[in-house]
């Protein structure tokens, strides 16, 4: 499924010619990013410091603002949309795939499961997390721009010394929030974090409160009341997303779509897309 959706390899960030699998971004560095207002994945993962200005930015159905000391952690599988920046938005960012860290190296992406499982991308960092984090990026961007033999080995032993750092922000920032939430919000984002694992095959409220061990009436009812939107509702969204980027392929027709979203035919994909968006597949497919 992922595979059909388009997505921006780390290249496309880069000016260089040959891909290297990291690439380091601050307000000085050129790049051909994605267009602002399209959904799109990537191949790589992301950790970013905002420093100055605003942004805001879609990762799968939740909107993030985003300002100064805001720490951003996003991966492949998380469908992203950045709607704006102003124009003085400034920022430390380090692209990375995982083929890149893992390749000759003892590290494993999947141990640090707040990479593959966070329900938040965004945190928003205290000002001695800041200036902490701030420090390990700007060695890092040092390291990333020194010419040395054994620079991707070094280059790679930062990444993972920051992924550390990170993770134990994460972690300490997760415990907090979630000592703070009721059973009901609790279970609302326990809901969530499913459906961005299986939100586009399956739709049934009754998968969901089957893994949350709940009755589907439980789980609507308290869905809506936490987030003004009942789980069926988010299931669609999610659905609506995942079609929006598949859309963006010009090599999948409308029919290869609806099969891939699993719809009956095209003909209730349709109706189910415009809908959503008030635009038939086809026109949003010309438009992209």
């Amino acid at each position: 499924m992922t595979q059909s959706i388009p997505t921006y390899r780390l290249e496309s960030l880069s000016p260089q010619d040959e891909a290297q699998g990291v690439y380091f971004i601050d307000q000085h560095t050129p790049t051909a990013g994605p267009p602002l207002g399209r959904p799109y994945r990537g191949n790589y993962y992301k950790i970013g410091l905002c420093l100055r200005g605003t942004a805001t930015l879609k990762a799968n159905l939740e909107t993030y603002a985003i300002g100064p000391g805001s720490l951003m952690v996003v991966t492949p599988h998380v469908i992203k949309e950045w709607t704006d920046f102003s124009a003085d938005h400034e920022g430390l960012s380090v692209f990375f795939t995982r083929e890149f860290i893992t390749a000759s190296h003892n590290i494993d992406i999947g141990n640090f499961n707040f990479l593959e499982n966070a329900s938040t991308h965004v945190l928003q960092l205290t000002p001695g997390q800041l200036a902490e984090l701030q420090a390990s990026f700007e060695f890092l961007r040092q390291k990333y721009h020194a010419p040395h033999a054994y620079r991707a080995s070094i280059v790679k032993n930062l990444i993972n010394n920051l992924l550390y750092e990170v993770v134990a922000v994460y972690d300490q920032q997760r415990a907090a929030q979630r000592a703070g939430l009721s059973r009901g919000q609790l279970l609302a984002a326990g809901f969530k974090q499913l459906l961005g694992r299986h939100g586009v095959t399956e739709r049934s409220v009754k998968f969901y409160a089957e893994q949350l061990c709940i009755t589907p009436k439980h789980l609507t009812d308290t869905v809506k009341d936490v987030t003004g939107k009942t789980a069926g509702a988010w299931i669609a969204e999610v659905v609506v997303l995942e079609a929006q980027a598949l859309l963006q392929n010009q090599q999948l027709t409308v029919a290869q779509i609806s099969d891939l979203l699993h719809f009956t035919d095209q003909s209730a994909f349709s109706r189910f897309f415009k809908k959503s968006i008030g635009l038939s597949p086809t026109a949003y497919k010309q438009a992209c």
